[in-house]
């Protein structure tokens, strides 16, 4: 990335404060290994995919994080020109339409307007992602991640007196049962948001000279949701042709 461009991305423009990982923790080492990975150049579709021995749950949560993180200071670039003057809808062009249930103040799908919309959007996804009973920091790790280690081995190592392994937790709070249906949900109104800025403000992200970015957290994105089957393909559509020239 440029320096102008780091400039461009580093001002304080994201909607929310960043949600980081706790240093120590299994999510802030699967944090770093995806991003290491991500800057190594390596393939987008290999760096999405589930790393042998890791927990399903961990993974998702780590990338919802980030992806927020990201979204929210991609959108935070063109926030002041989404006003409701430009922008008295959520849509993604004419054909695509996006209204807002929250099922508390909003009980019934709503029209607003696009920064509404997005206001709305990111206190819901920052108060899903902060709640410790969906997102908790210390979890309990499910059974097939134990499987991936020789159990002989790992009985000796605990015999010995050794610390916990990173990551092996006998005790500690569970991802809820719903834990991939609450971040599908997540994930499917983040899409919304690149659709928004795809379709109605992309001049905006070509002037900042910001595009090459942009194009590449979407690649990330979508190569994640589709190999984790995370998004249902109808949600897709929008940007189908955009997908198709850059993602294959």
């Amino acid at each position: 990335m440029s320096i102008a461009l780091k400039q461009v991305f580093n001002k304080d423009k994201t909607f929310r404060p960043k949600r980081k990982f706790e240093p120590g923790t299994q999510r802030f080492e699967l944090h770093k290994r995806a991003q290491a990975t991500l800057h190594s150049g390596v393939d987008l579709k290999a760096a999405v995919q589930l790393p042998r021995g890791e927990d399903q749950n961990d993974w998702v949560a780590v990338h919802v994080v980030d992806f927020f993180n990201r979204i929210n200071l991609i959108y935070g670039t063109i926030c002041e020109f989404c006003t409701e003057r430009t922008c008295p809808v959520m849509s993604g062009g004419p054909k695509y339409e996006y209204r807002w249930q929250d099922d508390m103040k909003y009980k019934k799908p709503t029209a607003l307007p696009a920064p509404q919309y997005m206001n709305l959007l990111m206190d819901w996804i920052e108060m899903q992602i902060n709640n410790e009973d969906i997102f908790p920091t210390s979890v309990v790790l499910g059974p097939q991640h134990k499987k991936d280690m020789d159990l002989l081995e790992y009985q000796s190592y605990q015999r010995a007196g050794a610390p916990p392994l990173q990551g092996w937790a006998d005790r500690g709070v569970p991802f809820p049962k719903n834990f991939l249906q609450i971040c599908k949900k997540i994930l499917c109104r983040l899409f919304r948001v690149f659709v928004h800025v795809y379709i109605h403000h992309f001049d905006r992200i070509i002037l900042i000279g910001a595009e090459a970015h942009v194009n590449t957290c979407y690649k990330h994105f979508y190569y994640f949701v589709t190999e984790l089957n995370l998004i249902d393909r109808k949600e897709l559509e929008p940007l189908k042709e955009m997908t198709t020239r850059l993602c294959h």
